[in-house]
């Protein structure tokens, strides 16, 4: 009995996966069922020497009915991040909440630095964003994605 090549053409993708009608150019194209987006972008350093800090401006779009607004662009810095990490781990038990990007001592301002941790928090919130569980039932979640005023304050 021949073995077959590894290198052989495989039919396993000459067929469909799924039997049933082709999609529509309308469902091919149209807006997802739910969708969330989010971008943090346009990083800024405020203040002078030892009340020096930088905040990142965060836009989400989304249709999932839990978020107030369907478009939002706030502000926030790393520490209103470390905030809400612990809220977040506090509200939701049973979900594995993934570690902000590292604290920075040296040359903090930088732009590498600056844009190494925007693309860290930006990773942080896709992931916490995109959980089911944090999605439909964290109100600290929506809070602090669309709320221009949210103050970690209110939630410890």
């Amino acid at each position: 009995m021949a073995t077959p090549s590894p290198f052989a053409r495989s039919t396993a993708f000459d067929e469909p996966r799924l039997p049933g009608r082709s999609q529509t150019i309308e469902e091919m194209y149209s807006v997802p069922e739910s969708f969330l987006e989010i971008e943090i972008r346009n990083p800024q350093t405020h203040g002078f020497g030892r009340k020096m800090f930088t905040d990142y401006e965060i836009v989400t779009k989304t249709n999932i009915p839990a978020f107030k607004l369907r478009h939002s662009v706030v502000r926030r810095r790393y520490s209103d991040f470390e905030a809400f990490r612990d809220i977040l781990e506090r509200e939701s038990t049973r979900v594995n909440i993934p570690p902000l990007p590292g604290k920075v001592f040296t040359n903090r301002f930088s732009d590498e630095v600056i844009e190494s941790r925007r693309e860290g928090l930006e990773r942080f919130l896709t992931v916490v964003a995109g959980h089911p569980l944090l999605q439909t039932g964290s109100k600290v979640l929506c809070a602090f994605l669309q709320d221009p005023s949210w103050d970690k304050a209110q939630w410890i």
